[in-house]
């Protein structure tokens, strides 16, 4: 109290006062801070089984000072390492390194599950927040000169020191990210690589949340019963609880979200409601209202040639590819090319086929994007004499699950055991304990599987907590499935279309991959065009006549799928390959156009589109799968410049695949080689080396291109 004594014998009351309200406050501000950690469930341990977020528990307002909570933590840890005055080891500085910022993790995890799944307007704003402090942290560390110091001095003498093949991957990883993050770029240049991440990463939350707004807002209201005059039953059944739910009772109502606007496109007759439906479904982002996302799309362009420039390559493409299986975008272009030939010959032959039924019907029309798939149902009925609707039956949603959780104990043994007892973020959520074949924890498995205003559309699959190891102690993760299937009815269950099935495989090959990682390390680094092949591969296995009769039962019947239906689905494998690769692969060139052009003036972005499109010779009859006013993966996602790899991992999984069909589709020994090769050393290793371990060669081209028909 000495400095008090002397300020009020100087008659500094005022001061004084000032002073002692300073002092009070901060004990309230310290008393106050202490109460929202002590009711913010982020602070403590969850005391949940298996330390499972508390969703019932979690509220909006404890994201923000848990994220900041956790960028301190982070950034005492990296201060650690930094001052720590003895030489820097791979201990004490690229381990160290690894293990710091778990806090920020944790919650970081929780809030993007529930940013991408189950939003509200609160939480935008709140990620409006949150986004520039995460950016500016990151950049705060991998622009920190100290820290990279002591992390080039370990990269350096990597050779020299005993590290095993995860560590030595490690360094070489963490030094590499360093590199490419600016680490080596001068000061000025560094404080302009952190404006343009700031600014980047709000443009991309507002790109996402912009196409959330435009795929919500529009609704196609039939009062007309004639108007549904196509449709099946249980298509009708699910417009009229949409109606119910939108206060529209007696009504109809579609949606963009893709399992309400397919079977319309498939099956209505009304062709100008089709056309209605579909155009709201491509123009989102494209509308020049509050939510146009074409002047984004603009800036995150120039800001992200200008990073890549700042950096030393050319242009984003070859930032973005430079570390993946491909290298160069010159070498991706040629690939997605030679395929382009391919699948555009198909998609005309498709065409042609389709506009001749038109024409016999006396439609008097030119078959138009939105008739697409309304003439190719046709098509399909005519050529392989099958109906969707009388497959879907024996497609139930638990019968799919029943599907992949058995193909995946046929594999690797696994089981899955429901759990009632774990706090969920959504009432539709389910839980299943996943354990090996002796009863060991492997994890958790969170599905969600249905659309909702608050979810974003498309499937993906995600984690709460990844695997990594602690003390010698193995952190089991937390693995997430959500997509926007078809909905039950008051009249039935989930019935699931052939793309929905091939969907339910495809993440959960992605939830498997994070489930059976068994890395030493929390840092993961895998080449993003070999993200897909767990994935992937497992959609080879859903149609396989062995596996649809163990799951594939009639919802009301329990009859297993017949063999003709089975005959049927397998005969029609190929069947509309053209329109779907072509309209993939035209998604995938102008994401990579948009990446490596140098542009010199200003952009038009839907000119810059249709240049592409005419440049490709797309036909008009097919709109790329994403337009670029409402393609997530590139704009707010972390596809950019990287579409392509989904069939650049098909090489992969085609040539795996093979692999079990030389020596059974179920082989043990085949699925115990891919679980130790590819899914438990999944980004801990050199990925490439490990598929070849795996395979024994190099992957061949020749089984995708059979697969999509291309090859007799």
């Amino acid at each position: 109290m000495s400095e008090l004594s002397s300020v009020l014998k100087k008659g500094n009351w005022l001061i004084y006062i000032f002073l002692f309200n300073l002092i009070l406050f901060s004990g309230f501000t310290s008393i106050n801070r202490d109460s929202q950690e002590e009711s913010n469930p982020f602070f403590a341990p969850y005391g949940t089984p298996f330390e499972t977020p508390p969703f019932d528990r979690i509220k909006n307002e404890h994201f923000l000072p848990a994220i900041k909570r956790g960028i301190e933590l982070h950034q005492a840890e990296i201060d650690a390492i930094v001052n720590n005055p003895k030489p820097p080891t791979f201990e004490n500085t690229i381990l160290a390194f690894d293990r710091s910022g778990q806090f920020l993790s944790k919650v970081s995890l929780v809030f993007s599950a529930l940013q991408s799944a189950h939003t509200s307007t609160e939480l935008q704003k709140i990620a409006e927040e949150i986004s520039p402090l995460v950016t500016q942290h990151r950049s705060n560390i991998y622009l920190n000169e100290k820290l990279f110091t002591r992390i080039k001095a370990v990269y350096e003498q990597r050779k020299r020191l005993k590290l095993g093949e995860q560590e030595r991957f490690l360094v070489e990883k963490i030094y590499q990210d360093f590199v490419r993050q600016g680490a080596l770029l001068p000061g000025d240049q560094k404080e302009k690589l952190r404006q343009i991440d700031r600014e980047l990463s709000l443009l991309s939350l507002k790109f996402g949340n912009n196409v959330l707004q435009e795929t919500n807002s529009f609704k196609l209201v039939i009062e007309n019963k004639k108007d549904l005059d196509g449709l099946p039953q249980n298509v009708i059944d699910m417009a009229a609880e949409t109606a119910k739910k939108l206060g529209l009772e007696g009504k109809w109502v579609f949606t963009t979200q893709v399992p309400s606007m397919i079977p319309f496109l498939q099956y209505a007759k009304n062709r100008e409601l089709r056309k209605r439906l579909f155009t709201a479904y491509i123009m989102r982002g494209d509308n020049y209202n509050e939510y146009d996302n074409k002047e984004i799309i603009k800036k995150i362009i120039k800001l992200r040639t200008e990073r890549a420039k700042l950096l030393g390559y050319p242009t984003f493409a070859h930032y973005a590819i430079e570390v993946n299986m491909a290298k160069t975008p010159e070498k991706v272009e040629e690939f997605l090319l030679q395929l382009w030939n391919y699948a555009l010959k198909r998609a005309k032959e498709e065409l042609a086929e389709m506009q001749q039924i038109a024409d016999e019907e006396g439609a008097g029309i030119k078959i138009e994007p939105w008739d697409w798939w309304f003439y190719a149902e046709k098509l399909r009925k005519k050529k392989y004499a099958l109906d969707e609707n009388e497959i879907r039956p024996y497609f139930s949603i638990d019968n799919v699950k029943k599907g992949i959780f058995t193909l995946a104990e046929l594999l690797y043994g696994l089981k899955f055991e429901k759990r009632s007892d774990i706090s969920v973020y959504h009432p539709e959520v389910e839980v299943y304990e996943v354990k090996e074949k002796d009863g060991r924890h492997v994890g958790l498995l969170y599905l969600d599987f249905f659309p909702r205003p608050t979810k974003r559309s498309g499937a993906w699959s995600g984690a709460l907590r990844r695997q990594a190891y602690e003390e010698g102690k193995r952190i089991a993760p937390l693995a997430t499935i959500c997509a926007n299937f078809t909905r039950p009815t008051e009249k039935s269950p989930s019935l699931l279309s052939l793309d929905e099935v091939n969907t339910c495989f495809h993440e959960f090959g992605h939830a498997l991959a994070t489930l059976l990682s068994n890395g030493k390390f929390h840092n993961r680094f895998v080449p993003r065009d070999g993200v897909e092949l767990p994935s992937q591969i497992m959609e080879n296995w859903a149609f396989e006549p062995e596996l649809l009769k163990l799951y594939a039962r009639h919802y009301q019947t329990g009859e297993v799928i017949p063999e003709e239906l089975i005959r049927k689905i397998n005969n029609s494998t190929l069947f509309n390959q053209g329109f779907a690769s072509t309209e993939y692969l035209a998604a995938a060139l102008l994401d990579l156009y948009w990446h490596q052009t140098i542009f010199d003036q200003e952009i038009d972005v839907n000119a810059f589109e249709r240049e592409i499109t005419k440049k490709l010779g797309l036909i008009e009859a097919i709109v790329p799968r994403y337009r670029s006013t409402y393609f997530q993966h590139i704009f707010s996602g972390g596809y950019s410049a990287g579409y392509y790899v989904y069939i650049w991992a098909e090489v992969l999984d085609s040539d795996a695949y093979e692999a079990f069909k030389e020596r059974g589709l179920f082989d043990q020994k085949t699925a115990a080689s891919f679980r130790k090769e590819i899914l438990e050393k999944y980004g801990t290793v050199d990925f490439y080396q490990q598929y070849i371990k795996f395979r024994g060669r190099e992957p061949r081209l020749e089984p995708l291109l059979k697969k999509r028909g291309f090859l007799n």
